[in-house]
């Protein structure tokens, strides 16, 4: 009995040690990035000094050039590229659109979705059909919409507590409207934008066209110009909408995943990966979207260095190309990974804006979950206080199909779609000291990671 009373005395002195040097570590980590942060200085000149980043254009090269340059000035064990193939579409001419009211005409402000085709060159001019959901559209008869423009004005709903799900409920009409449109004979879509905030800014984003289906322009609205739009219609239903736009797909063109690393000391053949999407929407600087989640991923292999952190594992930070229409980086990434035998036992993104940290999404198996659990009380003194099952990443989900556990980063998502792949996800809408808890809240996740593994 007393030497039952020994070991567990043992192993619980053990633990405490284990969890009192954890919590020290992770203290120093805080306070590295909170009072020697370089990401918020590299936030500002990728956005200032390079700005929009759309896959295969100039800005996404100067991109890869510049992070390729910074990870090499922190001296990390090695800095590299990889080849990727990118779709390259050009948005042209800005967009024109306007609201036809008997005698009145209204401008309102649309842009382009990427991927879609152009108007003719003279515009495309139709009576407008109003729908709320693809259901609703493909009770219509084809007569009733031959030749018109169809109006997707389902807004996301402002009743859910996390803007994602909001944002999940509405996505699919941007993605999938053009298609289900032209099923019907439209001859252009128009889709209200992914956002619940009344602007007069066209929130754009990708969208896809089906084999065999004509293809058929289509843009995103501003919620200010769909409301018009709406009202319109509302009073006189024989409105019609006038829209051009000079868009185009050029040929895939060549560019980059940019990848940095801190070999492990232990077990070097196991890699966690940290990471964001180097490219972003033409209309915007890509601050929140994902240029913090780039210049965070770079941070926690900066912090790690400076705090002379030697981890057993090799840590990467990876700056995926081409999330935003394609995914071809993450796809690549995975692609090499198993092409090279590599192990990667965990990969952490972010790609929810640079706001407040509230925790992290785990896919991942109920027993790796279980793993977690004893980090929760080191991690929810600093607010981290939402971890468990959720969402990983776009660039890192293809890693789960070889057993990578994933872990999507979660800041607080009020504020995101108010800036979302529009021309006001600006340098100055992020909030230096919030950036910085988010890279040492992604750190210190890795630390963890490292020390314990899955």
């Amino acid at each position: 009995m007393k030497k039952t009373i020994t070991l567990l005395f043992s192993v619980f002195f053990g633990y405490a040690q284990a969890q009192n040097a954890d919590s020290v570590t992770i203290r120093k980590i805080y306070n590295e990035a909170l009072s020697n942060g370089k990401s918020y200085d590299w936030l500002r000149h990728l956005t200032k000094q390079i700005g929009p980043r759309l896959s295969g254009s100039t800005g996404a090269q100067k991109a890869v050039d510049w992070t390729k340059q910074v990870m090499e000035q922190q001296d990390f064990d090695r800095v590299f590229l990889q080849d990727v193939m990118v779709p390259h579409w050009v948005r042209g001419a800005r967009e024109e659109a306007y609201i036809q009211n008997g005698k009145t005409k209204t401008k309102v402000p649309i842009a382009a979705l990427g991927g879609s085709v152009a108007t003719p060159p003279k515009g495309v001019e139709a009576q407008v059909i109003e729908v709320k959901s693809f259901p609703e559209l493909r009770a219509m008869s084809p007569e009733k919409v031959k030749g018109k423009i169809v109006f997707f004005n389902r807004p996301m709903d402002p009743t859910k507590i996390n803007t994602f799900e909001a944002y999940g409920g509405a996505v699919d009409q941007r993605a999938n409207g053009a298609t289900e449109a032209a099923k019907l004979g439209a001859v252009g879509a128009i889709v209200r934008s992914m956002t619940n905030v009344h602007d007069d800014y066209p929130h754009v984003g990708g969208m896809r066209y089906a084999t065999g289906v004509p293809l058929i322009p289509t843009a995103a609205i501003s919620t200010n110009g769909a409301d018009l739009l709406s009202k319109t219609l509302a009073e006189n239903p024989n409105t019609t909408f006038f829209f051009k736009q000079n868009c185009e797909t050029l040929p895939d063109a060549k560019s980059y995943n940019v990848v940095g690393e801190i070999k492990g000391s232990e077990k070097p053949d196991e890699i966690i990966v940290v990471g964001g999407h180097l490219d972003s929407w033409d209309l915007a600087e890509g601050a929140h979207d994902d240029g913090a989640g780039c210049v965070q991923s770079i941070e926690v292999l900066r912090i790690f260095k400076s705090l002379g952190i030697k981890p057993k594992r090799t840590i990467r930070a990876v700056m995926f190309m081409n999330e935003e229409n394609g995914l071809r980086g993450g796809i690549q990434y995975a692609d090499l990974a198993k092409k090279n035998n590599e192990k990667h036992i965990a990969a952490v993104e972010s790609d929810n804006g640079g706001f407040t940290p509230r925790g992290f999404g785990i896919v991942g198996t109920p027993a790796q979950r279980v793993k977690v659990d004893p980090w929760k009380s080191l991690l929810a003194p600093y607010g981290l206080l939402e971890i468990g099952a959720g969402s990983g990443g776009a660039d890192i989900g293809p890693l789960a199909q070889q057993g990578t556990v994933l872990f999507g980063f979660k800041p607080d998502s009020q504020r995101y779609f108010d800036y979302h792949h529009t021309m006001v996800d600006r340098f100055e809408t992020v909030s230096q000291r919030e950036l910085e808890l988010g890279a040492a809240s992604m750190a210190s996740l890795v630390y963890l990671l490292d020390q314990y593994g899955l």
